[in-house]
């Protein structure tokens, strides 16, 4: 029975919402809404209810059926075989693009596997599935079938096999559409269906059924009239129906009667035509039935003859025109409902003729071309040319094209080729046309150039480093191809490159070639490339891909080197070989080492293309040994060639002796030096430098602060310390495996800090050729350090480079030149704790102009200010101003 539509089931235990799971041991059937178990166990007991849901339109309704109540008498642990108790139908019928579900499920203990498949067929990847349903979405003709559920366990198995048979509501292939009919004439209308089962077809004419009659013959989709009547009229069904649907396709069959009449297609009135030439005439009045046609010239009745023909549909035709044939030409209709006529006057012409006729050529690609038409013609008529290309025609109009029209004259008609190309070869014509007749000439040009692509590359006899290439020849352009290239390329991404052949020159007429020179376990593609005397073709298509059969490392590891790691280690690096050397499968490293001076050499296989260091760990090993190193490469197909003997050192270990005679001594606010008696080189390793240790007084020394010489040097200079602050000091000598132990500490206190009150009240005074500025000493607080000068940085507008001057006193002069106009200055102290704060001034020789300098480095631009006396300054200091 298959599923209602809309409705679903679950099923609960003992309370709502514990749903029976869905797994492998449940199962709840959707087209009878039973629950199977598989095999039962203590947590099925319980009471069960059954929850239906219908889905109608836009509602939902659900409804619980009465608990049941499920008793266990005893767990069976018995092992047994399958027996499939949810089994699908043995036909399941369904429309095409039907969802169909086929349901299967097994008692069994272990819990049974279950398998579909497709007896009489392949079953698609997307519905292949171990559930026990089987759903085809949208189903089709080609998923028709047998399909079999297997049920299996370790104690047995169990099958069941069931058809779907695919069917289909009808559908239009052909349909009949509105249809117009003469009087007395023959029709045939026609529909076809498709569906399964095959649908059946008959006729509705006016809503009625319609059988064979006497001028009426119905063969299923067949309809067919003689000699149509006016009752024929009417509105004509076909109607195709099976058992799932029926379909009707409408059409009107309207029979006319009508006497002849040209009002809509009158004869021509001017007929133009070309003398020499042939006319032809139509004579076409509408009419029903059709009419009998016959023509007259003037008073003549026209018959048929060598010249002259009235055609079965009424055309006149005249060949081999001349002048006696032009007049007025009357076509009459008639038929029995009645007659009619309408008259045409022919006028002969002068005929077009080709009176220079292109030339056929020979040119090579690149290379431009004129082709020469010219034509004579009736001067009354328009003459036009048309080119054709292998009567294909040329747009000469087409934007960027090869194709120029070469004059503007009505009567020439000549065709440029501009940088012709191998597709613009062929026969050309030339057709010089008017309205009542035409006339054309052929050339034929002919695209010299390099060949096209070879075909057909095969790869052959496959060795380690050559194959066998073979191709077939491609087109020669009409130029004999004198050689061939082959190429190579490692895909997906490799570049083509020409490769080495043999022979080594390849000849136009060879079709087989060696490969040389190729690297063994490659991926490659070929190709192909032909040339003549215009050069080189197009390459063909890549061959397929080929791999070069294995062979042994041709080429030996380089980067050669080591050191470093822990104690007792001897740690070798090399550079890991690429793809292109490994020249097989099953890649690795061969690795020999000895002592240096020691006659044995130890060996290391290191698998594997991408390693790229070993470590060789044992305690006799001494720090810092010198090793001798080398390294040979291997695969499945043996070893490759031993590199050259580098030298490695095995692992350092820390220097094992602290620096002496340690000495300390503070030389500023900021900074002490530091001197020691150097380490003797040990054999632990190559000394790197010095690190110095320092912490303050009251400090512990973990939290001790670290500089590191760049060197050997043994004396040192350590920045950024606090001013007036005891430090301890320690120095320990260093190497690439750390620190050695740290010599006996020494102390240094730094000087107090600089004052931090800059020079005040500074004036100066100018003379021919000296400056002399003086200002108020600084007198030192008592927690900074005492003043022993001052320092002066100058830079005059002149020389924009600043000088430094230094004095004990408070004052100083200098010499300047006698065509300076300002200056810029900057005075600090300098003593034990280094130098204080700076005042800037920006002083001029005239005019008394005092300027603020930013308290920053001098610049060599004044800054405009404000004019005061001539020995008076602003002074920009340290968040204050001074006058």
């Amino acid at each position: 029975m298959p599923p209602l539509p809309g409705l679903s089931y679950r099923w609960l235990l003992n309370e709502f919402p514990n749903f029976i799971p869905t797994d492998g041991r449940h199962f709840v059937s959707q087209t009878t809404g039973n629950l199977y178990i598989a095999r039962t166990n203590a947590s099925d007991l319980g009471n069960y209810s059954c929850l239906a849901t219908s889905h109608m339109d836009f509602s939902t309704k659900s409804v619980f059926s009465k608990f049941a109540q499920l008793n266990l008498a005893a767990e069976d642990t018995r092992l047994f075989a399958p027996s499939i108790k949810a089994r699908f139908p043995a036909e399941t019928y369904a429309l095409v693009g039907q969802q169909v579900t086929l349901e299967c499920f097994a008692f069994g203990n272990p819990v049974p596997q279950i398998k579909w498949r497709k007896v009489d067929g392949s079953l698609s990847p997307q519905w292949a599935t171990a559930e026990p349903t089987l759903q085809i979405p949208s189903v089709s003709f080609e998923d028709e079938g047998t399909y079999e559920c297997e049920a299996e366990n370790s104690k047995g198995r169990d099958t069941v096999q069931g058809r779907i048979i695919v069917q289909a509501q009808p559908e239009w292939l052909k349909v009949i559409s509105d249809m117009e009919a003469d009087i007395g004439s023959n029709l045939r209308w026609g529909c076809a269906a498709a569906g399964k089962p095959r649908p059946t077809v008959r006729w509705l004419r006016n809503g009625e059924p319609l059988a064979s009659q006497s001028r009426v013959e119905v063969l299923a989709g067949d309809l067919r009239f003689s000699k149509l009547s006016l009752e024929d009229s009417g509105m004509y069904q076909c109607v195709a129906e099976n058992k799932h649907g029926t379909i009707y396709a409408s059409a009107e069959l309207a029979v006319q009667a009508l006497a002849p009449d040209f009002r809509l297609n009158p004869v021509k009135r001017l007929i133009p035509a070309a003398r020499g030439g042939e006319v032809a005439i139509p004579c076409q009045p509408r009419a029903a039935p059709k009419a009998v046609v016959l023509w007259s010239k003037g008073t003549e009745i026209l018959v048929n003859s060598s010249r002259v023909t009235v055609t079965p549909d009424g055309t006149l035709i005249i060949r081999n025109i001349s002048r006696s044939d032009e007049g007025k030409y009357t076509c009459f209709a008639e038929n029995f409902m009645g007659k009619a006529n309408s008259t045409g006057i022919l006028s002969v012409r002068d005929a077009t003729k080709i009176t220079l006729a292109p030339s056929s050529a020979d040119i090579n690609l690149g290379d431009s071309l004129t082709l020469q038409c010219h034509a004579s013609h009736d001067p009354t008529m328009d003459l036009t040319f048309i080119w054709t290309l292998d009567d294909f025609p040329i747009d000469l109009d087409k934007p960027g094209g090869h194709y120029r029209r070469a004059s503007a004259k009505e009567t020439v008609g000549d065709l440029t080729i501009l940088n012709a190309q191998l597709r613009h070869g062929g026969k050309y014509t030339c057709m010089a046309q008017t309205v009542v007749d035409s006339a054309s000439k052929e050339a034929t040009v002919l695209v010299r150039g390099p060949p096209g692509p070879p075909g057909g590359v095969v790869v052959r006899n496959i060795g380690d480093t050559t194959v066998q290439l073979s191709w077939s020849r491609g087109f020669d352009n009409h130029s004999p191809i004198a050689k061939y290239t082959l190429q190579a390329r490692t895909p997906p991404a490799g570049k083509w490159k020409q490769v080495r052949t043999n022979p080594a020159n390849i000849e136009g007429n060879a079709e087989t070639a060696q490969v040389l020179g190729l690297t063994p376990w490659m991926d490659y593609e070929f190709r192909v490339l032909a040339s003549n005397i215009l050069g080189t073709g197009e390459p063909s298509g890549p061959s397929s891909k080929i791999r070069t059969k294995e062979a042994a490392p041709s080429v030996a590891p380089s980067g050669l080197s080591g050191g470093g790691g822990a104690p007792g280690e001897l740690i070798v690096n090399w550079t890991p070989m690429s793809r292109e050397y490994q020249n097989g499968d099953g890649f690795g490293y061969l690795l020999s080492f000895r002592r240096q001076g020691s006659g044995r050499w130890q060996t290391a296989r290191v698998p594997g293309a991408h390693t790229q260091h070993f470590v060789y760990s044992n305690d006799s090993v001494r720090p810092y040994t010198p090793f001798e190193v080398k390294i040979r490469s291997y695969n499945r197909r043996g070893e490759g060639p031993e590199s050259l003997t580098a030298l490695v050192y095995s692992a350092e270990e820390e220097p094992r002796v602290a620096p002496t005679k340690v000495w300390a001594k503070g030389v500023s606010s900021s900074e002490m030096n530091v001197t020691w008696e150097p380490v003797q080189q040990d054999m632990n390793g190559i000394l790197l430098g010095y690190e110095l240790r320092y912490w303050k007084a009251g400090d512990k020394e973990a939290a001790a602060d670290r500089v590191r010489t760049a060197g050997l040097d043994t004396s040192a200079r350590v920045t950024g310390l606090h001013p007036n602050t005891k430090y301890h000091v320690t120095v320990r000598a260093y190497n690439r495996a750390g620190t050695g132990p740290a010599s006996p500490s020494a102390d240094a206190t730094t000087m107090k800090p600089p004052p931090q009150r800059p020079p005040g009240n500074i004036s100066w005074t100018f003379s021919s050729s000296s400056l002399s500025i003086k200002w108020d000493p600084v007198v030192p607080l008592r927690n900074e350090s005492a003043v022993t000068g001052y320092k002066m940085l100058y830079q005059n507008d002149l020389h924009p480079t600043p000088t430094l001057h230094l004095t004990s006193r408070n004052w100083i002069d200098i010499a300047v030149p006698e065509d300076i106009s300002h200056a810029l200055v900057q005075i600090r102290t300098t003593g034990p704790g280094g130098d204080g704060t700076p005042a800037e001034v920006h002083i001029v020789r005239n005019g008394g102009t005092s300027m603020m300098v930013e308290n920053s480095a001098i610049s060599p631009a004044p800054h405009p200010g404000t004019i005061l006396s001539s020995l008076m300054v602003i002074l920009v200091l340290a968040g204050y101003l001074e006058l």
